[in-house]
């Protein structure tokens, strides 16, 4: 147990022949009693200081534990998002392809029927020409028939036409 500064004021020397001047070693031992009680001041401030330090530590510790913890969550959450922005990318680009692969089909498909269309209407087409041209052929084989010109060297007599019509009266 250490000493303290009553103690060392109460302690009694015992005395002797050639001792020590009492008055000296009574002024020594009230400076020792002193400098003591400053030394334990000190060491109590100290304590406190330390503690008070120590606290700080635990909470400073406390806050750095529960950063670190919101690092670690911040990241996982991180890789979460980022995982699933990549799912959800892969997602859409499937989507896009079928789409696609759809618009293409059906273009395809509509090409295909175009061409089919293109291919009847051409025949369409040869055969309108085929038959409006022998349609004009004939046309002007009458043009260029001999039979014409018969009838242009037909006369008609109008007197014998007058007299047939006053004969039907």
């Amino acid at each position: 147990m250490p000493l303290t500064p009553l103690d060392i004021h109460k302690k009694e020397f015992g005395r002797s022949f050639r001792g020590y001047d009492e008055d000296e070693v009574n002024d020594y031992l009230n400076q020792i009693i002193k400098d003591y009680e400053l030394i334990i001041r000190e060491k109590k401030e100290l304590e406190t200081q330390l503690a008070a330090q120590t606290e700080r530590l635990n909470y400073f510790s406390n806050i750095e534990e529960t950063l670190n913890k919101s690092i670690v969550i911040a990241q996982e959450t991180a890789e979460d998002v980022k995982r699933n922005a990549l799912k959800e990318s892969k997602l859409l680009i499937r989507e896009a392809e079928k789409n696609a692969d759809r618009i293409v089909e059906e273009s395809l498909s509509k090409a295909r029927r175009i061409a089919v269309e293109i291919e009847e209407l051409k025949k369409q087409s040869k055969v309108f020409r085929t038959r409006f041209k022998m349609l004009m052929e004939a046309q002007l084989d009458l043009l260029n028939n001999d039979d014409w010109d018969t009838l242009m060297d037909f006369e008609v007599d109008t007197n014998e036409l007058e007299q047939l019509s006053e004969d039907d009266k």
